[in-house]
């Protein structure tokens, strides 16, 4: 059996406390990131929390949301 790529749902009427979702990651331009594939890079420009443009000196990329790879240093 797979498991189900949906959360679980959190009853009202649990006794146990909801889960507490992370916030977004948020980066703005000249923030130094590092990257799982890339390696280390500098934000460029920000499209309003979509993606972002990162410089890693021999390449260029825009990486898509949720970031899930990249991180601010």
């Amino acid at each position: 059996m797979t498991k189900s790529a949906v959360p679980k749902r959190h009853l009202p009427t649990s006794p146990f406390k909801a889960p507490v979702a992370p916030p977004p990651k948020q980066f703005a331009v000249g923030d130094q990131v590092t990257h799982d594939v890339y390696g280390l890079g500098r934000v460029l420009s920000v499209d309003a929390e979509i993606a972002v443009l990162v410089d890693f000196g021999s390449v260029r990329e825009r990486i898509l949301s949720p970031y899930t790879k990249m991180s601010k240093l």
